[in-house]
């Protein structure tokens, strides 16, 4: 497999994407003709990660602005201000969306007054989207580069949920730096957490890995601290769907643990996403929204119902990491080191 992955893209007015739900046993690939359907894409996690996310609500808005019946601008604009709010509802906790669909809202606004009628706006709106795609596999390269020389030589890296191709544009966050050091020609080895209840690890951070060459050993969640106690583990690697001015981090449920169990063991714990994940408008984590999805994702696998029928279960899809619980946070502008608040405002602001 090339180092890249194609994960979303655009094909004769549709929004493709490879279905995560099926993988790794199939590779089937979505196409979305319309607002409902790349919503439900979306929501149903057919498309998962934050970059990717983003990447689709942005094609997203560009097929509604072509598919819109608007006979001007302004019921352009209309119509693509509720695109965005059937987009950004899907998925509360990862910021990438609504950055990008306002980032095309915004671009529509801009160019609005200037365009030659809703069609030629439609279609400037769809090289915006093309433009996020590209902009967003250049910045996973470049947390790859700045994040590789931080793990140690013959290293052990620990990471959870999927935050590789599939999650980006293509080459991945937290997985970019191991791609990076891997084809460098550095001996490295991943544990990759299966991830419950969705099994993003087990069913798609294994299979990219294997896919690259790259040695990796698939674990159950519970086994983390066990490999960090025997001395297994030399740092942790893990995404992001959102981090606050102040370094607080949302991920997949489970990090949060990772963090408190590397930092008891001595072990750096980095968090590996792109700027346009970098909340400031938010202080601390307190404020981030906490997706809450449907019980029976933990009461069932594969359609198989794994528990006493009846029975409800909790499911809060993300958690937040405290500031002070990590080593440090690599962009693809650079790592920033605590105190998180200056640094991030840098990157963000690309000072």
């Amino acid at each position: 497999m090339s180092e890249e992955l194609r994960t979303v893209w655009w094909e004769q007015g549709a929004v493709c994407l490879v279905d995560q739900k099926r993988l790794p046993h199939e590779q089937v690939v979505v196409r979305c003709e319309g607002l409902e359907s790349v919503a439900s894409a979306i929501k149903t996690m057919q498309v998962r990660g934050a970059p990717a996310i983003g990447c689709t609500a942005a094609y997203g808005m560009a097929q509604a602005a072509l598919q819109s019946p608007a006979a001007d601008v302004a019921a352009l604009l209309a119509d693509l201000a509720v695109a965005k709010d059937v987009l950004d509802s899907q998925r509360p906790t990862a910021v990438n969306l609504a950055w990008a669909t306002e980032r095309v809202l915004a671009k529509a606004r801009q160019l609005g007054p200037e365009a030659d009628g809703p069609r030629a706006l439609a279609a400037a709106l769809l090289e915006e989207a093309h433009a996020i795609l590209a902009e967003d596999l250049a910045m996973c390269h470049a947390i790859g580069d700045h994040g590789a020389p931080l793990i140690p030589a013959g290293g052990h890296v620990l990471t959870h949920c999927n935050a590789g191709g599939l999650a980006t544009a293509g080459y991945g966050t937290a997985l970019a730096p191991m791609r990076s050091a891997f084809a460098q020609g550095r001996a490295i080895h991943v544990w990759v957490d299966e991830t419950r209840p969705f099994l993003q690890g087990a069913r798609l951070t294994a299979w990219e890995l294997q896919q690259s060459g790259i040695p990796l050993t698939l674990i159950t969640d519970n086994m983390a601290g066990f490999m960090m106690q025997r001395g297994r583990v030399d740092c942790v690697i893990v995404g992001a769907d959102r981090i606050v001015a102040n370094g607080d981090t949302a991920n997949k449920i489970g990090t949060y643990s990772l963090a408190v169990l590397a930092r008891y063991h001595g072990i750096p714990f980095y968090v590996a996403a792109p700027t346009s994940t970098v909340d400031l408008s938010i202080p601390d984590g307190s404020g981030i929204p906490i997706e809450e999805r449907s019980s029976e994702e933990v009461t069932h696998l594969a359609g198989q119902l794994i528990a006493p029928a009846g029975v409800q279960a909790a499911h809060p899809a993300f958690d937040v990491t405290p500031a002070e619980l990590i080593t440090a946070i690599i962009t693809e502008r650079g790592v920033v080191e605590p105190p998180f608040v200056p640094g991030l405002r840098r990157v963000k602001e690309g000072a």
